[in-house]
């Protein structure tokens, strides 16, 4: 059996509507640091959209099991496959790991995770301040290495697109493009 040199179209939808959500996300929480005005119109959005993120995120990482991507050129250096491989496991554990992670310090502080009128999710941890701060600033963190990783992964897209030209970005488009070369 071959694989196609192109990612199946769930995976294409999941990734452009994913990236969309993570980059709202992102700056959804930078305006919940900034803004106080605007504080509890941004988390009631903030809560529901981590929760769907972590959702996609399974179905993202259940589909590429099932199916799995394409490979890389065969005249790519081990060294950018080997970053390359690394940077999508710290992708999908970062997609993961944020939700649960901002899930369980709103348990600990005894927040509750609203995600649509009267459903809310239950506390996924004992309510303790010490916690809650710890976590905090780990999902803080975390999300400023998010973001790096994003910028990372942008830049490797940007310069497979235009520079390389070897089709890795043409596999990830919604839309096909011309054939892609080895």
């Amino acid at each position: 059996m071959t694989r196609s040199l192109r990612f199946n179209l769930p995976a294409r939808l999941l990734h452009w509507n994913m990236a969309a959500l993570i980059l709202a996300m992102l700056f959804i929480g930078v305006a919940m640091v900034t803004s106080l005005a605007d504080y509890y119109v941004l988390v009631a959005l903030h809560r529901p959209l981590g929760i769907l993120i972590l959702l996609l995120a399974a179905i993202r990482l259940a589909n590429r099991w099932r199916h799995p991507p394409p490979p890389l050129p065969l005249d790519l250096p081990a060294w950018q496959r080997h970053a390359a491989h690394a940077s999508h496991i710290a992708l999908y554990g970062l997609m993961l790991a944020m939700p649960v992670i901002g899930w369980a310090m709103l348990s600990a502080a005894r927040y509750p995770v609203a995600l649509a009128g009267p459903i809310v999710l239950p506390p996924i941890l004992p309510q303790s301040p010490v916690l809650y701060a710890w976590l905090r600033g780990l999902h803080t963190v975390l999300a400023y290495a998010l973001f790096a990783l994003i910028l990372a992964h942008l830049g490797a897209a940007l310069i497979h697109g235009l520079i390389r030209r070897d089709g890795v970005f043409s596999s990830m488009a919604l839309r096909a493009a011309g054939p892609r070369t080895r």
